[in-house]
């Protein structure tokens, strides 16, 4: 079976409050973006993961993917042994939960592919023992998260229509070093208020992380302005960097962005 995990993007990231348990409570929306992974299973006799594309780093026994298919096994023994392979499109440390995207999709094909005939509400508890993102890939719908960001909330937001232009420059950000220049506060004004008006976004829809990193990798701020300057009506950085993106009414046309090596051009679905 073989499935196409997708990445996601930040309309706005507030950092309310850093927690006891060393995470941090955040306010954000997520929407599902046109950028994908490709990732297949199937039974085998003796279970074994490979991955292609972009290098992953760390060993391969540190994979989200792995770690779905244990937290599983460790509720279902008898679960079958998977070869498994990962074609890796999606950048890493630029901020669109490629990793969280992989464990999400790779629960739910677990489930079809082994008949464990689980619900989402069940994935998505699952999907929390993973990382904070992965319960939102689970439905893979736009949501209001809240708390570390597996409190997820829907919303009436309807992107159809627009356009979404991506672009990832050749600049790793490590949750580390995105959180480190960063003060927890509490927002002026909540993000699904905010996103009512999109005419209002451009004022008021903030990422937090983008003071500190944008002062630090000040080529990040110039591609946000180069997306406003050719007619975006909202531009950011999506969650903790680097990708940096442009949202439009229509096409736009392709914008000679420097030292990049990857970006889209996509309507969004």
């Amino acid at each position: 079976m073989i499935t196409f995990p997708n990445a996601k993007i930040n309309l706005g990231l507030h950092v309310t409050k850093k927690r006891g348990d060393g995470y941090h409570e955040i306010e954000s929306c997520l929407i599902p973006i046109p950028l994908f992974d490709v990732l297949e299973m199937g039974l085998a006799t003796k279970g074994s993961f490979t991955c292609t594309g972009i290098p992953i780093p760390g060993s391969g026994k540190e994979n989200l993917i792995l770690k779905a298919y244990q937290i599983l096994k460790n509720d279902f023994p008898s679960l079958a042994e998977l070869q498994i392979h990962l074609h890796k499109n999606i950048p890493i440390g630029a901020g669109l939960g490629g990793g969280s995207a992989d464990a999400a999709f790779s629960l739910t094909l677990m489930n079809s592919l082994l008949g464990l005939n689980l619900e989402p509400r069940v994935l998505e508890k699952y999907a929390a023992e993973l990382g904070s993102d992965c319960p939102f890939f689970i439905q893979n719908k736009p949501k209001i998260v809240t708390g570390r960001g597996e409190i997820m909330t829907s919303t009436k937001l309807n992107m159809q229509g627009k356009w979404i232009y991506l672009v990832y420059p050749q600049i790793h950000i490590s949750t580390k070093e995105a959180y480190s220049g960063l003060t927890p506060k509490l927002p002026e004004r909540r993000i699904d208020k905010i996103l009512q008006t999109p005419e209002n976004w451009k004022k008021h829809l903030i990422n937090d992380f983008e003071a500190s990193l944008f002062s630090k990798h000040p080529e990040l701020s110039e591609i946000k302005e180069v997306f406003y300057r050719n007619g975006a009506f909202y531009a950011a950085m999506s969650g903790s960097g680097s990708a940096v993106f442009g949202l439009f009414d229509h096409k736009p046309e392709p914008i000679p962005f420097p030292n990049h090596y990857f970006e889209i051009n996509e309507p969004l679905p």
